[in-house]
């Protein structure tokens, strides 16, 4: 191959060369602006989940107290303690939550008995305006106009100390004319059987839950529920934790039948030791759901 030839061969290898694009080097001058990252797709199998943000969902608004976030009750539930046939008398009320409870306690036990209530005999002696001044050390300050009965004005000062007592603050209650006074004070203006539940003019379903207190023959509590005729639809039994002599609580479930809801009573007695009739009975006249057999 002449030289001629051989030069110009080289000179067009070159050439070639010059305009093929490099592997390496320079990219050309750097951006101005660094571009927004853009998150590489992620690939998902067919067993994997994509997680979706978190929605947010608001908390209920719950009532509360004070600035220590503790949840107050939107109702409360009181014992209201009256008189039938010169004894004391539970039942209770639902309203809606205050933190003055023994000012609310003695305002529904001045307003007296409900309809139904008065129909069962109830009767409130405790007059308009009754108020605690002061709560110290447990024990409730209240001030009573005089009576001249002192029947009546001891009977008044029960109510008071049975119904405020149910509080954990109120051990005793002053009323200003002699020493503070508690419900031990006044045992003996209880009857001997006393019905804490149900109450007066309460629903109740089967089985349905008697509780009280009673100071009867051998502990021994006996009760019935009677359906809108009278006629006895169940019958049970237990015994206090204390008797003959003693007060002791009872507690004690009684299931009965009945195909339709209608009016009904809760009987509580004790049976005679002597003609095996019954005696010291309580009434409570409730409203019986209906309850199919079991």
């Amino acid at each position: 191959m002449s030289r001629r030839r051989l030069a110009t061969l080289l000179a067009l290898v070159l050439l070639v060369a010059a305009c093929a694009p490099a592997r390496s080097g320079s990219l050309g001058p750097a951006p101005t602006a660094a571009a927004p990252a853009v998150p590489a797709p992620t690939s998902v199998g067919p067993s994997a989940t994509v997680a979706s943000p978190p929605t947010v969902t608001p908390a209920p608004t719950t009532p509360r107290t004070g600035t220590t976030g503790v949840a107050r009750p939107a109702t409360l539930t009181l014992e209201l303690w009256y008189v039938r046939d010169g004894r004391l008398v539970p039942t209770r009320r639902t309203r809606p939550a205050t933190v003055a409870t023994s000012r609310l306690a003695l305002a529904e036990l001045a307003a007296g008995p409900t309809r139904p209530e008065a129909d069962a005999g109830l009767v409130t002696l405790l007059p308009d305006g009754a108020e605690v001044s002061r709560i110290a050390d447990g024990v409730a300050s209240v001030r009573l106009a005089a009576v001249a009965d002192p029947v009546t004005a001891r009977l008044r000062e029960a109510q008071v100390v049975y119904t405020l007592t149910q509080f954990p603050t109120v051990r005793q209650v002053d009323f200003g004319t002699a020493a503070p006074t508690g419900r031990a004070d006044h045992v003996d203006l209880l009857p001997p059987i006393v019905v804490t539940g149900p109450a007066i003019g309460d629903r109740v379903t089967s089985p349905v839950t008697v509780t009280g207190s009673a100071d009867v023959f051998e502990a021994t509590v006996t009760v019935r529920v009677l359906d809108a005729a009278g006629r006895q639809v169940a019958t049970a039994f237990t015994t206090a934790t204390c008797g003959t002599g003693c007060r002791g609580t009872y507690r004690v479930a009684v299931r009965y039948r009945l195909p339709t809801e209608q009016a009904g009573t809760i009987e509580v007695y004790e049976v005679s030791a002597v003609d095996g009739s019954r005696t010291k009975v309580v009434a409570v006249p409730v409203t019986l759901a209906a309850a199919a057999r079991s």
